[in-house]
């Protein structure tokens, strides 16, 4: 216990000292308070001018119609669905309502040339312009009152069957995808990050022991099994401690600029995330991490020179991304328990991301999830132990990369 403890210290304060891990940190957190405080600082800096994004109260819509009665009972629709402008109806010739257009004595106009089609008049069309999908629905409206009154009805009773408002309300008796799907995706992406960029760091450590001849010395002095445990927890703590400041900082930041977030789905959804959900994400990705960091490191050890660390470490990155690839396209599908996604559930090495992409976006039965955190921590012991197994004869294997088969002869043999 000794020797995990000085091996865990010391392995923590290279990572805590880490210029690059300290500096990654500092500018994930300076990003994400830029984020964060922007729609403060965007409101501060917007002018009384620009401020205003709906038009000049005044502003004019011109109305022209092919009848007398048409246009009033159209202006009137019109104006209660476009409340913040002044509509006019007008008989003057297309020219002049153009003219009025381009000038600005009128915001825009609309020309209607039947019941169901209509010209829109705008001088410089706006990105963010709505005006014809409000018209659609007021020129729908109108027809339908016209057809109502033809049938007999009279124009009160035909507008008070089309004003009937329909209410409804969802009660969610299981889990509301849209609601978890965005933290469900940074937690993923997260994790997927933490472990490529920490393990590949576990695994250059390692090698660059080896090639210094360092590991000679130590693998003396201390059991394999300490060793490799102390390297690999140490990592995943300092990868933690940045999850938490980076994080942590999001949260404080949110919290400071809350009402300037107003009633932002995306961003509320993010930090309302409930404290079971929370729980089971940190179980995962703990024990995910584990499992590849271990595996990071017994590559690491085998590897001759720290050139081969990427050509060494290829497959089991390959392995990451593959089951990042499977979750990510459920996740988009909308469908996470498909037959892959079960089985991904249960297996070591895709489980850290696939069943908590099911937890978080579906129904899981518990006892399946306690079958999958339990193989899931049976795995991270076992390759733990072999992974430290590995460490100890990898001290032996030098020259060119050895091959599976003789790593796992040696082992053996060990």
């Amino acid at each position: 216990m000794k020797q995990f403890g000085t091996i865990f210290n010391f392995e923590l304060k290279y990572y805590l000292k880490n210029k690059v891990f300290i500096g990654v940190t500092v500018f994930l957190v300076l990003l994400i308070a830029g984020v964060m405080f922007f729609p403060r600082v965007w409101a501060f800096f917007q002018s009384e001018e620009e401020a205003p994004t709906t038009p000049a109260d005044g502003a004019v819509i011109l109305l022209k119609a092919d009848s007398a009665e048409k246009a009033e009972t159209a202006a009137a629709l019109f104006s209660a669905a476009f409340p913040e402008y002044n509509v006019q109806s007008t008989e003057d010739a297309l020219d002049a309502i153009q003219n009025a257009v381009v000038t600005g004595e009128a915001e825009c106009a609309f020309v209607l040339t039947s019941d169901t089609s209509y010209t829109y008049y705008v001088n410089n069309l706006s990105l963010y312009d709505m005006n014809t999908a409000v018209a659609d629905e007021v020129l729908q409206q109108l027809y339908r009152m016209n057809a109502m009154t033809e049938a007999g009805m009279t124009m009160e009773e035909a507008g008070e069957i089309l004003a009937v408002q329909i209410e409804s309300q969802t009660e969610s008796l299981g889990v509301n995808q849209a609601q978890n799907y965005w933290y469900t995706y940074i937690m993923i992406f997260a994790l997927y990050m933490v472990i490529l960029l920490y393990g590949q760091m576990v695994a250059t450590n390692v090698a660059s022991e080896k090639s210094s001849r360092a590991m000679e010395v130590l693998i003396t002095s201390a059991r394999p099994v300490s060793m490799m445990f102390g390297k690999v927890i140490a990592s995943c703590l300092a990868g933690l401690l940045q999850l938490v400041a980076v994080f942590g900082s999001a949260f404080l930041f949110f919290r400071l600029n809350r009402d300037f977030w107003g009633d932002n789905i995306i961003i509320n959804s993010i930090f309302d995330m409930p404290l079971s959900l929370l729980l089971f994400m940190l179980t995962f990705f703990v024990l995910g991490f584990f499992l590849y960091a271990f595996l990071f490191g017994a590559i690491g050890s085998t590897a001759s020179k720290l050139e081969d660390i990427n050509t060494s470490v290829m497959p089991v990155t390959m392995l990451f991304i593959i089951s990042f690839i499977v979750v990510m396209v459920s996740m988009a599908s909308g469908s996470v328990d498909t037959v892959l996604m079960k089985a991904c559930s249960f297996i070591p090495f895709t489980s850290p991301m696939a069943m908590f992409t099911r937890i978080a976006m579906s129904t899981v039965p518990w006892h399946e999830i306690a079958l999958s955190i339990g193989i899931l921590i049976g795995s991270v012991f076992g390759v733990g132990v072999l992974s430290a197994k590995i460490y100890r004869v990898g001290v032996l294997l030098y020259g060119t990369t050895p091959k599976i088969g003789a790593i796992l002869k040696a082992v053996r043999n060990a």
